[in-house]
């Protein structure tokens, strides 16, 4: 389990000592301002039904001690812990882990400690011993990273009593679910290549049972269709780039591929390799297309055109969905009423793709 500590600076100076010599405390502002311990909690709760003068006889009483509520003296005052908890999955591969740093920086940026657990299996039992636990650490909340149906069955079976906000698995029932669009990045992508002339557009698919994948690959496929292109079948990896290798490989055995849709930039690393060992050229020869937009792929050779996800807005959107569930509250703006939340996707054109071959490669009909 890995813990994140959140929140703004700390103000500057110390405390004061009071009286006894220690660390003023909530009793000694209590007794200084002249009013009850509760009051003060409810000042520091902001309760708006503390008179404005009281108010500040409290604030003024608090910066004469110098004193400075604790984490916990806040819990007591609010009822909350201002900890947040988050159960991830295959939290080693570049969506999960990205998503999970998101929504540390989030919760950090409005003052909220994480605890993360990591889990390598997705069973209603695992799930349930976790969110057990992240309660018993005083959890307000808890954040699901879910890429994988099985895990969004576990969740569902699990019938969690905490407020839950759901990553890429719709459970069936009120439970808010943060998604990137996947079908729609699919989709920009599929029709980019489409329209640079190519007849049609090979995809190395992400595995079996990843939501992500799937979308990914029905998107690609309709948008063939609805275009009246030919519709090969899609080759599988495991998200790697070794696995985009020895799939590149084979597409680059086939004179008749020009431009192929990786379903990550990790598999669509792995093709452009296997391009360039076969004497293709990218993009005079073949394009390429990846997903995500990772840090590195403005520096491959060549540049990689992808689709953008936005994990920060991800991390954000989840937060703000998860504390007003925490509040008991609805949701205003884009989200107001809305049980799925998706994050848009971006088309990044840069060097990997070109338009089709006027003239195909020896043996191209």
């Amino acid at each position: 389990m890995t813990r994140s500590a959140g929140g703004g600076a700390a103000p500057k100076g110390r405390s004061r000592r009071n009286f006894a010599g220690t660390r003023p405390v909530m009793d000694d502002v209590a007794r200084l301002a002249g009013v009850s311990k509760q009051t003060v909690s409810r000042v520091l709760n902001d309760n708006p039904a503390v008179r404005a003068e009281t108010r500040e006889s409290v604030l003024e009483a608090m910066r004469s001690l110098g004193y400075r509520p604790s984490r916990s003296a806040r819990s007591l005052a609010s009822g909350r812990t201002r900890m947040l908890g988050v159960i991830s999955f295959d939290a080693a591969r570049y969506g999960p882990a990205s998503t999970l740093t998101a929504i540390n920086t989030a919760a950090q940026e409005a003052g909220y400690l994480v605890s993360s657990i990591a889990l390598d299996t997705a069973d209603r039992n695992t799930v349930v011993q976790a969110v057990d636990r992240l309660s018993a650490e005083g959890a307000d909340g808890v954040i699901a990273i879910a890429p994988q149906r099985r895990v969004g069955r576990a969740l569902a079976e699990a019938h969690l009593d905490i407020p839950l906000v759901v990553m890429d698995n719709a459970l069936g029932d009120d439970t808010p679910m943060v998604t990137a669009d996947s079908r729609g990045g699919a989709r920009l992508a599929t029709e980019h290549l489409l329209g640079l002339g190519h007849r049609t557009v090979r995809h190395i698919a992400g595995p079996t049972g990843w939501t992500s994948a799937e979308r990914r690959a029905t998107s690609w496929r309709e948008t063939l269709e609805k275009a009246g292109a030919e519709v090969p079948e899609p080759l599988v990896g495991d998200w790697s780039a070794d696995s985009g290798y020895e799939l590149g490989r084979r597409l680059a055995r086939d004179p008749d591929v020009t431009a192929v849709f990786a379903s990550n930039d990790q598999m669509a690393l792995g093709a452009l390799r296997a391009f360039h060992e076969a004497g293709r050229r990218v993009p005079d020869d073949v394009s390429v297309v990846g997903y995500d937009d990772i840090p590195e792929a403005a520096h491959l050779l060549p540049p990689l055109t992808t689709i953008r996800t936005d994990f920060q807005e991800i991390g954000t959107r989840s937060l703000r969905l998860l504390l007003a569930r925490i509040d008991g509250r609805e949701e205003t703006g884009a989200d107001a009423g809305a049980v799925v939340s998706v994050i848009p996707a971006h088309l990044i054109v840069r060097r990997s793709t070109g338009p089709a071959p006027a003239q195909g490669l020896p043996g191209r009909s």
